[in-house]
């Protein structure tokens, strides 16, 4: 039986309502969902609906940009050889394919290497050393990583190679001793958003340099387009779960745009291969179908090729490598299935682990690349800390999930002692750890979790945004809420509410979900309820009165669109 969530009403200030109606000229239920979204200022709410790529932040308000910049220049007068190293998933991919072909526009020596991290290794620049003095490299440019290698990027800095780490993961107590630290999340930093992800701190990079070439007159505003790498912002923003409120809403509402225009031939191949329309792409669709589909390569195959086909001219060459990636994706499913069942089934064997506030499963077999995917599912559906390692050779890895009574870092921090290296962000981490170490670390891990979470905490919950009545939505009312676009992380879909009659007992649909009938002062609608086919028989008799949730949508059947409601949860009224 599905466990019904906690809902959480909006919060309901009439004065503020009306004014931003009356300011904004909007539907007062879009005014509310602003209101439930935290947006109270007049002009906070103007920049998030009509904000513009002038309203993006100097890149100069980073510390260190200056510096950045001057060694970059340098390099690029000196035709020095760069190496770009990223991370291995699509933030550090997309990072990487941006700075690689911004640099080439600048005529430099460039190369780049991700890391094949599929394997188990203690050392993340280890590659990127042997990289760098194979290739001859004298500048190596960290995205979407290197906050944490200090050890490695000291051993890089000793053989006489300088290094400049980009960044956006949690700094530890220590940063790298190197020549430039870009990071938004630094505790010195002076850079207003905290929420931009490894790409976004990329591309940055790129702005100071364009912005130092055309002021010291060796480059025209002209000659490098800096738009033309959004479509990369958004992909790697989007991928990452990054905050798309503030200057990243910007970059990916126009990176989106960008992305429509089928300038990027590796792209289009791979939105052929996921059966998008780029002309219609939504955040949800990139989250869904194309990050996998780039990630499957971080995780169980070779993460250069995710670059290769960022950067990829040729058509036919880009269509055998996107269809090489779908080949992979395929593969990972079959992996994550098969370590997933094997999660239901010891959840089922030992139902106790539910008892506790946090969860933390253990395997030699499972792929450490799948590992990130088990353990945001699993904490998504436990609303609980989750940590999922994989054990090869005595050494664990793990990475772990959370919600945000529980913060990640304090606790990884506390218990350092017991850890090889960890790293990443309040709510997503990972770690690697000695497997002899392992039954202490979880011993605490789970007291800290039991002593810092109440039952409330790992409740589900469901956040409301407005209630509404069925005579509201319209197709006007629908065009209005694309102005909230794009949907994604910290900026979902809206959750309205609404009280009705159920006219007519539900259809179950495809085995899980339902389909309801609703009627409110005369006017129907049919809802949609995913996954909420144990609570037939709540709604097996006529006229019962419901309060839903849902998010409204457009449905098109037959060239004839419909407004159809998403039902996320009801309650009998």
């Amino acid at each position: 039986m599905t466990q019904a969530p906690q809902w959480i009403y909006p919060e309901i200030d009439s004065h503020l309502l009306k004014a931003i109606t009356s300011e904004f000229k909007i539907h007062p239920v879009i005014a509310q969902i602003l209101i439930s979204r935290g947006l109270k200022e007049i002009p906070d709410i103007h920049e998030f609906l009509y904000g513009k790529l002038p309203n993006l932040f100097d890149p100069e308000l980073f510390p260190d940009m200056d510096t950045a910049v001057s060694r970059i220049l340098s390099a690029l007068e000196n035709k020095e050889n760069i190496l770009i190293y990223g991370d291995n998933d699509v933030d550090g991919m997309s990072a990487a394919a941006l700075l690689t072909e911004f640099f080439k526009a600048l005529k430099a020596q460039v190369f780049f290497d991700i890391p094949n991290r599929s394997s188990l290794k203690k050392s993340l620049m280890g590659d990127a050393l042997e990289f760098a003095l194979a290739s001859k490299c004298s500048l190596l440019i960290t995205v979407d990583c290197g906050i944490t290698a200090i050890k490695e990027i000291q051993e890089v800095v000793q053989k006489g190679i300088d290094v400049i780490i980009t960044d956006h993961h949690e700094p530890t107590t220590k940063i790298p001793l190197c020549v430039a630290t870009l990071n938004p999340k630094l505790i010195n930093s002076t850079y207003p958003n905290r929420e931009l992800t490894g790409v976004g701190v990329a591309f940055k990079l790129a702005h100071a340099i364009i912005n130092t070439l055309i002021n010291q007159g060796k480059i025209s505003s002209s000659e490098i387009d800096l738009k033309t790498y959004l479509d990369l912002v958004a992909l790697g923003t989007i991928a990452d779960m990054g905050a798309l409120k503030g200057e990243n809403r910007i970059l990916v509402r126009y990176g989106l745009k960008q992305m429509h225009k089928i300038e990027r031939v590796g792209l289009a191949k791979l939105f052929e291969v996921s059966e998008l329309e780029q002309g219609e792409l939504t955040p949800s669709d990139i989250a869904s179908k194309i990050a996998p589909r780039l990630n499957s390569l971080g995780r169980i195959a070779d993460p250069i090729k995710g670059v290769q086909l960022l950067l990829i001219k040729d058509s036919q060459s880009a269509e055998i490598l996107a269809k090489e990636l779908d080949l992979n994706n395929i593969e990972r499913q079959k992996i994550e299935r098969e370590a997933s069942e094997e999660i239901e089934d010891e959840l089922f064997r030992h139902p106790e682990m539910l008892q506790e506030k946090a969860i933390i499963l253990q395997s030699k077999k499972w792929h450490p690349g799948i590992i990130a995917i088990l353990s945001a599912r699993l904490a998504k559906q436990t609303n609980r800390p989750t940590l999922i390692l994989s054990i090869e050779q005595g050494i664990g890895k793990g990475s772990l999930r959370t919600i945000p009574a529980f913060p990640l870092l304090p606790i990884l921090k506390e218990n350092q002692d017991l850890l090889i290296n960890f790293g990443g962000h309040n709510y997503a981490a990972g770690l690697t750890i000695k497997e002899e170490n392992i039954p202490l670390f979880k011993k605490r891990f789970l007291e800290a979790a039991a002593q810092a979470l109440k039952d409330q905490d790992i409740a589900s919950k469901l956040h409301l945004d407005a209630k509404i009545s069925f005579s509201d939505l319209t197709f006007d009312f629908m065009d209005a809420l694309n102005l909230l676009e794009p949907f994604g992380s910290e900026n979902p879909p809206p959750v309205l509410y609404a009280d009705c009659i159920q006219t007519w007992p539900p259809k179950v649909v495809g085995k899980y979900h339902l389909k309801l009938f609703l009627e409110q002062n005369g006017r129907s609608l049919e809802g949609i309820a995913f996954g909420l086919a144990d609570k037939r028989e709540q709604l097996l008799k006529k006229n019962i009165p419901l309060c839903i949730a849902f998010t409204p949508h457009i449905n098109t059947f037959l060239n004839k669109a419909s407004i159809q409601l998403q039902i996320k949860d009801f309650r009998t009224v």
